[in-house]
Parts: structure tokens; sequence; C-alpha cells
């Protein structure tokens, strides 16, 4: 099969290596620019835990202060993996999505167990600290990395998917949903994409692309990517 892979590549080195070990061809479409952004220097010490919902979080944190024997809670196996090699010991995952590292929250930190922090982008799909917040935790949030679109597709790739039209797609987010929508209207790619099976990270993001000709839409979540190759 033909897979559209749109997330940044530092996020994306492993599942094309996959797909590609399995035979597949792999456009890297990437829709988002990651940048870092400063921020004022943090106590660690004053925290129980640390909430992680993307490896770029934990890329753009400076860690060498941070004890490594702190509870980190990561959305999914990626993030887990990221945390883990540089050096955090004590790592849970939630292997799934927002959700379900909120419910993973509840289960296993009581609200008198300490403050959190939650390191994210400035964009985040869901308010996860005003929701702790909301049920009695101490949370902090700190921005550390922004996302800007990217505006241009190049002439290659044009090629590649106007030639070889892609079987499947995977979209990460509803900002990248957003732009992604904007670039194919761009480059005129609609009718290109119709035999495509569209996967969206969240509902938000399938309503984005959802007036847009698809084979099918599904919604996953991070690490179902190759299982979800047998249900198309």
């Amino acid at each position: 099969m033909n897979i559209i892979i749109t997330r940044p590549i530092d996020d994306s080195l492993e599942i094309i290596s996959k797909f590609k070990i399995l035979g597949h061809t792999v456009i890297h479409l990437p829709l988002l620019d990651i940048k870092k952004i400063s921020y004022k220097t943090i106590n660690f010490n004053n925290y129980k835990g640390i909430i992680f919902t993307s490896t770029n979080a934990i890329k753009f944190l400076d860690t060498k202060n941070i004890p490594k024997n702190i509870l980190c809670y990561c959305v999914g196996d990626v993030t887990e993996q990221k945390a883990r090699s540089i050096g955090f010991l004590n790592v849970i995952s939630a292997s799934g999505n927002i959700e379900a590292l909120k419910e993973l929250i509840f289960r296993t930190h009581e609200k008198k167990d300490g403050r959190l922090i939650y390191v994210s982008s400035e964009f985040i799909t869901m308010d996860l600290d005003k929701i702790l917040i909301a049920n009695g935790y101490k949370v902090d949030r700190v921005i550390n990395y922004t996302t800007t679109p990217i505006e241009y597709i190049n002439e290659n790739i044009i090629n590649q998917l106007k030639n070889n039209p892609a079987d499947i797609m995977y979209v990460y987010s509803e900002k990248s949903a957003i732009n992604l929508k904007n670039l194919i209207k761009k480059y005129s790619l609609v009718d290109d994409l119709i035999n495509c099976n569209l996967m969206c990270i969240s509902e938000k993001s399938s309503r984005v692309l959802s007036s847009l000709k698809w084979k099918k839409i599904f919604i996953f979540n991070p690490g179902e990517e190759e299982f979800l190759l047998y249900k198309i």
C-alpha cells in the first residue's frame, strides 16, 4: 500500500521504518513545523509527577536537573519510550489518547499525593490541566514548544500523489487537519485522494476533513497505525 504519514520526521521515523519493512511505500508529508519556546526555570522538586502528551514536550525540556525517579505520565507508548530514552525511570503509559491519560491519572494519583506539572505544546486538543484542576488536583502547565502550519508541498510529493495515489493517510491533530485541508485545496488534490482511507487522531480532526472526498474515515490512537492496515 501507499501510505502518507503527516507527523514531523522525528516522530515518524519508527513507523516509517516499520511500514517499509512490511513492504509498503511511505510518503512523508509533514503538516506542522515544531519550534521550541523558552520557559522559566522550574524546580521539579516541587512536583510529584510530570504529564507528557507528546514526545516534543520531552525533546524541548531541559531534563538535566530533573530527578530521574519522578513519576512520568505519558499519553502513549512512543512518548513513554522517549521518556525512558533520556533516563526517566518511573514512567507510566496510557497507551492511547488524552482521555485515557486523564483516566489513568484519576486511577493512580490521589489528589493528596502532590502537585503535578503538565509540559505541553502551545496548542492542545484537550485542556487536561483545567480538567484535573476542576476535579481537585493541583496542576501547573508549562508550554515549551509551539507549532506553525507548513504552507507548501514539495513538487516531488505532489507528483507522487497524482501518479501513484495514496491508500491511507494518518493525521495526528486538529491543527494538522486544518492545514491539510488548506493544502489539499491549494494544490487541487481533492480528486487525487478520493480513494484514500483517512485515519484521524480524533473526532475533531475528522470533522475538519469530512467535507472532502475520502474512501473511508477512521478514528485511531497512536500506536495503532499498523493494526489499521488490516481494517481497510
